[in-house]
């Protein structure tokens, strides 16, 4: 079977079932009457070179200190927020890049979600581009997991995989996110083709985390007879 995104996304679906990416906790913001995309706004940032498990010991203390929140975290001293936000690594980097996103989306919008999330997909896009430390994957996420925007998010996994799986050769992001996009958008509508990009996103972290490793457990991945790379491992 020639792999594309279509039968990849079918194949994960299939073996780890729906993951409901990207997780918050509906609890706390039910109590504190918070906006949880800031949260994922802030997981990320935090994510950044880092795995999730640092992610959420970092949420953790920002939780505790009650700070999911846009207005909050733009006021806390910057040496508060490094401290809390330490298990994520790189914290100094991470903790001035909050700052900023923060600090723009309190003078821009007035800590209002709605407002920004309420613009063309291309405009949120090249302001987040446009502020020190978010690049595309990061960018994407925010707009996919907190915007609800339809656009696949490209990382490190989906490189590896794409680059195993032979659906190129030399991928760059914006190759990656291309072909997935026109691949995808033939057979789903613009009403579900948001929730098919998180969703495939999440099950391809899932079998880069699981099986398609650095160094590879190809021998008990279900995908082993499509992978052009076990294949030469096992010829």
């Amino acid at each position: 079977m020639n792999m594309d995104p279509q039968k990849l996304y079918d194949r994960l679906l299939e073996n780890f079932g729906d993951l409901h990416w990207w997780p918050i906790d509906v609890r706390y913001h039910k109590i504190n009457k918070s906006d949880p995309r800031f949260e994922i706004i802030i997981g990320t940032v935090l994510t950044q070179n880092t795995n999730w498990p640092n992610v959420e010991k970092a949420l953790e203390n920002l939780k505790s200190e009650k700070l999911l929140d846009i207005k909050k975290i733009s006021e806390t001293e910057i040496e508060i927020l490094k401290k809390l936000i330490k298990p994520s690594g790189y914290f100094n980097q991470k903790a001035q890049r909050l700052k900023n996103l923060t600090l723009y989306l309190k003078n821009k919008y007035n800590c209002n979600l709605d407002e920004f999330f309420n613009k063309d997909l291309k405009d949120i896009r090249k302001e987040l581009l446009s502020l020190n430390g978010i690049g595309p994957e990061t960018a994407d996420s925010i707009l996919l997991y907190a915007g609800n925007k339809p656009i696949f998010v490209v990382d490190a996994y989906s490189k590896r995989i794409s680059r195993r799986l032979k659906l190129f050769t030399n991928p760059d992001y914006d190759e990656i996110q291309a072909y997935f996009h026109n691949n995808l958008s033939k057979k789903y509508g613009p009403s579900e083709i948001t929730k098919i990009y998180n969703e495939l996103h999440a099950l391809i972290v899932n079998l880069a985390k699981k099986y398609c490793r650095k160094k590879p457990d190809c021998i008990n991945c279900f995908l082993r007879s499509d992978c052009s790379y076990a294949k030469q491992l096992f010829q």
